[in-house]
């Protein structure tokens, strides 16, 4: 059996420090008036900077080391699918999910590749989902049995992991599934155009 339109998925362990930037996403958590109020008005249990804050690494010198660090997986990953482009860092926000937080299912669109790195993970916390992109397209397709291959199930969890980088194609459609955890879940996410 050959393997077509395969999804690829990037994943690196990185050596972060892991108290600096958890103190770091606190205080923008703590400061930012409009990333609060965004996320209340949207029922978003915790803190994101996605629609308040587009210039961290300008803000936070912690965040610029980053950005060159996630640049560098980023061009790795695009050499590994065979890109002839070098994707350039559009957009990074902090992500502070409380107990049940979660994130609708979706896409990021106008990027070529998104990601996230997570700082801190406690037990219960939620897992992202990845859809199978030719999901809606299995108009009468039977089930699979939960014992097949990875590459043949219709969704596929990862449980992130501290320091865990993980890096799609801005296209793949997924979701944070909701946690149990009574801490909170750190995390930076960013999008290359």
């Amino acid at each position: 059996m050959r393997q077509l339109f395969v999804t690829p998925l990037y994943e690196a362990q990185l050596a972060i420090d892991e108290a600096a930037l958890a103190h770091s996403i606190r205080t923008l958590a703590e400061d930012d008036l409009a990333g609060q109020r965004w996320a209340k008005e949207h029922g978003y249990k915790g803190y994101t900077s996605y629609a308040s804050l587009n210039d961290l690494p300008r803000r936070d010198p912690f965040f610029a080391d980053l950005a060159r660090l996630l640049t560098r997986h980023a061009a790795s990953f695009a050499k590994d699918l065979g890109w002839t482009v070098r994707p350039r860092l559009d957009s990074l926000w902090v992500n502070l999910l409380t107990t049940g937080g979660h994130h609708s299912a979706h896409i990021h669109p106008h990027s070529i590749l998104s990601g996230t790195l997570y700082v801190e993970v406690p037990a219960g916390a939620g897992a992202i989902r990845f859809e199978d992109p030719r999901l809606g397209l299995m108009m009468a397709a039977p089930t699979r049995r939960p014992d097949s291959p990875e590459p043949l199930q219709p969704f596929v969890t990862v449980q992130p992991q501290v320091g865990q980088l993980l890096l799609w194609e801005s296209w793949l459609r997924h979701e944070v599934l909701p946690g149990t955890a009574r801490a909170e879940r750190l995390s930076v996410s960013f999008n290359f155009r």
